[in-house]
C-alpha cells in the first residue's frame, strides 16, 4: 500500500480502528496528542472499566433511542459478547459478576488498555504520541494526507476517532469537530451528558448525599418523553445517580435552548396517588399512634421522609390517627410529583460522555465513512449518539472503530490495487 490508513486519536474508538485496520493487511499510523494513548479509557467505570454488558446487537441498538438505528452494521460485527470474545483473543479475560456488565476480569482499565498497546504492536501499528493533528487534505473530495506540527502525512484513509468535549483535561479538545466542519459536515451543538444535574433549589436540604434507591424521574415539558427509573443521589448542588444521569444528555439538550428544566419525580417508581391515599388510610385504621414519618420512612430514606411530611404541612410528631384528608392528599402528590427545577449541568469536567456530534444522515452507517470525503472515517463519541450507563458507549466506541477500521483498510488496498 503506497500510503497507510491513518488513525487521529489513541481512545478506545482510535485504538480499536487502528488495530482492525492493521490486522486486515493496512500499514497504520496512528497520531494522539498525549504522552500515551488511552488516557481516557483509564478512568472509565471510576478505573474499573465497564467495557460492555450482555446485551446483543438489537438491544444494544434501542438502549440508544431512535438513532440506534444508525449503529446496528457495527454493532452485527461487535455486540456485547463479541467484544468479550474479541478481548479474550488478544489476551484480556473478563468477568460479569453481575449477570450484566462486564469488566476485565482484574477490574482494571490499565490492564485493558494495555492489551490494546501490545497487540496494536504486534500488529505493526506505528503510534506516534504528543502529535496532535491540526488539518485534513482533502481536495477533490478525497482525503489525502493529515497535517501535523511535524508535517504532511499521505493518507489513504483517515479515521476520526478524536473522541467529544467530556475529560477535556484527558485530551478531548473538541478538535474532531472542527476537522468535520472543515469537510462540510454538520456538528449538533455537543452538551455534556452523564453528568449530574445543578438545581435552583440547591442541594435539598439535609439530603446530600442520601440515595432514593427506586425512583422515576421524568421532564416535565409537554412533547418531551424522556424518563427514567433508577436510584437518585442528592448532591450538595442538585441530582445525581444513575437515573439521573442517564437523563441528563436530555436535559443538558433542552438547557441549551432554555434556562430551566422542571423534573418531575416520584419517589417511589410504579406508585400512584391512589396507592398512596389508600395506605394512608390503613395507617390511619390500623397504627393510629404511630408517627407518620417512621411509617413513611419504611418506603423512602428517613431524611426524605422528615423532608416531604414538612412540605406536607405535618409536624415532625404527627401521628397516623391525626392525618386529615387534605394532608393525605398533599403527601400523596409530594410523593408521585416532587418538581425539581435544573438551571445546569455540572459541566464538561463531570461530564463522562458527549451529547451531539457528526451528524448522522452524513455518514454511511456501513462502513462509517463521511457521505462528503471519500475516505474519511468516524468513529466513537465524535459522532451524534450517546447511551446510557452500564457500558454502552464503550461498546459503540470499539465496535465503530473495528468497522471504521475495517473499511478504511478495504478501500486503502483497493486504491492500491487500482
Amino acid at each position: 500500500m503506497s500510503h497507510p490508513v491513518v488513525v487521529v486519536g489513541g481512545g478506545p474508538a482510535g485504538l480499536m480502528a487502528a488495530l482492525s485496520a492493521a490486522e486486515d493487511g493496512a500499514r497504520v499510523l496512528l497520531f494522539e496528542q498525549l504522552r500515551r494513548p488511552g488516557a481516557k479509557l483509564l478512568v472509565t467505570g471510576g478505573g474499573r472499566c465497564n467495557l460492555t454488558n450482555q446485551l446483543d446487537a438489537p438491544a444494544l441498538a434501542e438502549a440508544f433511542g431512535k438513532r440506534g438505528r444508525f449503529m446496528r452494521p457495527a454493532l452485527a460485527g461487535m455486540d456485547g459478547p463479541g467484544l468479550c470474545r474479541f478481548m479474550a483473543g488478544i489476551g484480556l479475560p473478563t468477568c460479569c459478576p453481575d449477570g450484566f456488565h462486564v469488566y476485565p476480569a482484574d477490574h482494571s482499565a490499565l490492564s485493558v488498555r494495555d492489551a490494546l498497546l501490545r497487540r496494536c504492536a504486534e500488529a505493526g501499528v506505528a503510534v506516534e504520541t504528543h502529535a496532535g493533528v491540526t488539518a485534513l487534505d482533502h481536495g477533490n473530495g478525497r482525503v489525502r494526507a493529515v497535517e501535523t506540527v511535524a508535517g504532511r502525512h499521505p493518507a489513504s484513509a483517515v479515521v476520526l476517532a478524536t473522541g467529544g468535549c467530556s475529560y477535556a483535561a484527558l485530551g478531548a479538545a473538541g478538535s474532531g469537530y472542527a476537522f468535520a466542519r472543515a469537510a462540510g459536515h454538520t456538528v449538533v451543538s455537543p452538551v455534556p451528558a452523564l453528568v449530574p444535574l445543578v438545581m435552583k433549589e440547591g442541594g435539598a436540604r439535609g439530603l446530600a448525599g442520601v440515595s432514593v434507591p427506586a425512583a422515576e424521574v421524568r421532564v416535565d415539558r409537554k412533547g418531551v418523553k424522556a424518563r427514567r427509573a433508577g436510584s437518585v443521589l442528592f448532591t450538595h448542588r442538585g441530582l445525581s445517580g444513575p437515573l439521573i444521569l442517564d437523563l441528563s444528555g436530555e436535559v443538558s439538550a433542552l438547557l441549551a435552548i432554555q434556562g430551566e428544566v422542571v423534573l418531575c419525580m416520584n419517589w417511589c417508581a410504579g406508585q400512584r396517588e391512589e396507592d398512596w391515599l389508600s395506605r394512608f388510610g390503613t395507617w390511619h385504621r390500623t397504627a393510629g399512634r404511630k408517627m407518620i414519618r417512621s411509617l413513611l420512612g419504611e418506603h423512602v430514606p428517613g431524611s426524605c421522609a422528615a423532608l416531604l411530611c414538612e412540605a406536607a404541612g405535618l409536624g415532625a410528631d404527627a401521628r397516623a390517627m391525626s392525618f386529615s384528608r387534605a394532608q393525605r392528599l398533599t403527601l400523596a402528590q409530594r410523593l408521585t410529583a416532587t418538581r425539581w427545577t435544573v438551571t445546569a449541568t455540572e459541566g464538561w469536567s463531570k461530564a463522562m460522555v458527549t451529547r451531539g456530534g457528526v451528524a448522522l444522515d452524513e455518514v454511511d452507517s456501513r462502513t462509517l465513512m463521511s457521505r462528503r470525503i471519500e475516505g474519511l472515517y468516524f468513529a466513537g463519541e465524535l459522532l451524534d449518539l450517546d447511551g446510557p450507563c452500564g457500558g454502552y458507549n464503550l461498546t459503540w466506541a470499539f465496535a465503530s472503530g473495528y468497522l471504521a477500521g475495517r473499511d478504511a483498510a478495504m478501500r486503502g488496498q483497493g486504491l492500491c490495487q487500482g
